[in-house]
């Protein structure tokens, strides 16, 4: 693979502020012509990567660190914290732009922003407000499919277009198509890619044409599990949880992820009335409970084995057995009562990465009985917790550092991969295979080395010609 480009053509150009060595703190400058700079994303750094992020160091690895004068519009692929929780930032560090996204991830986003203020700005809600109108005024929500003009001079006109994505609800890969008084070249960022016959979700389809595509690789040296071995795995954990009496902890983002849960949860325990009625599912979690509520919401953009779910009259995202935990004392009270019942419980809590919030609460309690268990379903980063917990538990006698005190890893530890949001190598180069026109060059971004590195072996093979970076 290439490291560096010699363009025939003076622009398009990129930068990338994220996501270029790691998998987290996406934030990608498509440069169309000097004066008319587009931001695709602005995320968080998690992990390792946040430690080390950013010119000035751990104190604030977050800040924008980059000249932003030039730029003219954020486009916001989807809304999980690794690509819109820098946004507030960005807006301190002087952005007043336009904020392109898709209609539910406008809905979404001020929920995400309003969480990453109270966590690492400030808890006064006159300030959020204040700073959520704000960010209302900048949203321009799009239609999927619809191609919309960003710049129009002699030197350069730009159009916009967002498509499905299947990631999580209201993600979208980004079309970005200039023309020059020469030549024209379309660029397809594809945000985080779905992987196909995920719950809920329509799979992407390829684009048409891509001149250039930069492309996400989290998962570019490996394949999941199907849908069908992914759900046999998760009717095993619950298995086990009713023979031990024990709870099942499912560390989760609180969108996407969790939503996907509860409908494969749902489809388990309405299959197995008769012997689970009975079994508790908890969503521990504010957050996911506000995102399951506009999921709800969003019935429009759901696949079509969820509608036909809805015309049987079930409620996948709101059945009887499901329980929502809201205040902070009802979290405290909830975590002892785990810890101690023998009644099977599955729950759900964010963080994904049990790099704090309400799950890494459960963990603490729950990970030194061998009657409970740890249920990982999505990417774990370098430096969290959960990537220590995945690591150790191979070990006999392992343990983990949690908040300065040892924990023995007696707990069962389980990882079930078909259960990430990210489409795997085959999902990857099938997008790649299926676009008509293009690619010649593929920037690989959102990934480790390694996945980056066979991915693009790969990539390299299946197109011959074409420029890997």
């Amino acid at each position: 693979m290439k490291t560096q480009k010699l363009d025939k053509h003076p622009y398009p150009k990129f930068e990338h502020h994220g996501a270029l060595s790691g998998v987290t703190g996406s934030c990608h400058r498509y440069i169309a012509s000097p004066s008319n700079h587009f931001l695709i994303d602005c995320g968080l750094f998690q992990g390792e990567e946040g430690a080390g992020a950013g010119a000035g160091g751990a104190g604030n690895q977050h800040e924008i660190d980059f000249d932003i004068s030039q730029v003219r519009g954020l486009i916001v692929t989807h809304v999980h914290i690794d690509h819109v929780g820098r946004i507030p930032y960005l807006l301190a560090a002087g952005f007043s732009g336009p904020i392109y996204t898709s209609i539910p991830s406008a809905r979404l986003l001020p929920l995400v922003i309003e969480d990453a203020l109270k966590v690492g700005f400030t808890r006064d809600s006159r300030l959020i407000e204040r700073f959520l109108a704000k960010v209302g005024g900048m949203l321009r929500p799009l239609d999927y499919g619809t191609w919309l003009p960003l710049v129009e001079s002699e030197s350069c006109t730009l159009r916009l277009k967002l498509q499905r994505a299947g990631h999580i609800i209201g993600s979208a890969y980004v079309e970005l198509d200039a023309k020059y008084p020469d030549y024209t070249h379309r660029t397809v960022f594809s945000g985080d890619l779905g992987a196909p016959y995920a719950p809920l979700l329509p799979a992407p389809r390829s684009p048409y044409r891509a001149d250039t595509l930069v492309l996400e690789s989290t998962y570019g040296n490996k394949q999941h599990e199907s849908r069908a071995k992914r759900k046999q795995r998760l009717f095993a954990a619950l298995e086990r949880a009713f023979e031990n009496g024990g709870t099942v902890l499912i560390p989760a983002f609180s969108i996407g992820r969790t939503q996907e849960l509860l409908y494969e949860l749902e489809s388990i325990i309405s299959a197995e009335q008769a012997r689970w009625g009975n079994l508790e599912v908890i969503v521990d979690s504010p957050l996911a409970a506000k995102f399951t509520e506009v999921y709800r919401e969003l019935k429009p953009y759901w696949d079509a084995e969820a509608q036909r779910r809805l015309r049987q009259g079930r409620h996948p995202l709101s059945f009887d057995n499901l329980y929502t935990v809201g205040s902070h004392e009802e979290h405290l009270q909830t975590v002892e009562y785990l810890a101690s019942s023998t009644r099977p419980t599955v729950v759900i809590a964010a963080s994904g990465m049990l790099n704090g919030g309400r799950s890494l609460n459960y963990a603490k309690a729950l990970i030194e009985n061998p009657r409970h268990a740890i249920l990982f379903v999505g990417y774990q980063a370098r430096g969290t917790i959960g990537s220590s917990i995945q690591h150790y538990s191979a070990s006999e006698g392992g343990w983990v550092m949690i908040d300065g005190q040892r924990y023995a890893l007696n707990a069962q530890v389980l990882t079930i991969g078909g259960y990430s949001a990210h489409a795997d190598q085959k999902n990857l180069l099938n997008f790649v295979k299926r676009t008509r026109i293009g690619p010649t060059q593929i920037r690989l971004i959102h990934g480790e080395p390694d996945a980056k590195k066979v991915l693009g072996k790969k990539l390299e093979e299946m197109i011959k010609g074409v420029e890997v970076f």
